[in-house]
């Protein structure tokens, strides 16, 4: 069973954003990196980077598959998770602590067009 976290709102390519004030935390949901497997690389964009909701920013690597991150919400990398550079694996001990980028919202209403917590988990359960 896949941890889903209340609070953050989920997209239907299996990205998160956590919002704290004018930030967005983005990476991936736990369900998306159980069907991964092991990440070996997190590909991330740098910072002062713009990112377009609906717009891959980014790719993760598992020794199974690689997949494109697209970005929940739209605005400017502020920081990037560098502990993923020597540790793509964190992504698979928590994916909610350890986010990909750091965002300042262009507009936190784009997160209407997400899905809460139970829109989620009745996604992954279909």
């Amino acid at each position: 069973m896949s941890k889903i976290i209340e609070g953050l709102f989920y997209a239907e390519s299996h990205e998160y954003v956590r919002v704290e004030g004018e930030y967005g935390y983005v990476g991936i949901t736990d369900y998306a990196q159980h069907e991964l497997g092991n990440v070996v690389y997190v590909d991330m964009p740098e910072v002062d980077d713009e990112v377009t909701a609906g717009e891959d920013f980014g790719a993760v690597e598992s020794v199974k598959a690689a997949s494109d991150l697209i970005s929940p919400v739209s605005g400017v990398v502020v920081e990037v998770n560098e502990a993923l550079n020597d540790n793509p694996e964190l992504v698979n001990s928590d994916p909610y602590e350890n986010w990909i980028i750091k965002v300042q919202l262009a507009d936190a209403a784009e997160t209407a067009n997400l899905m809460d917590a139970d829109a989620y988990k009745a996604l992954i359960n279909e």
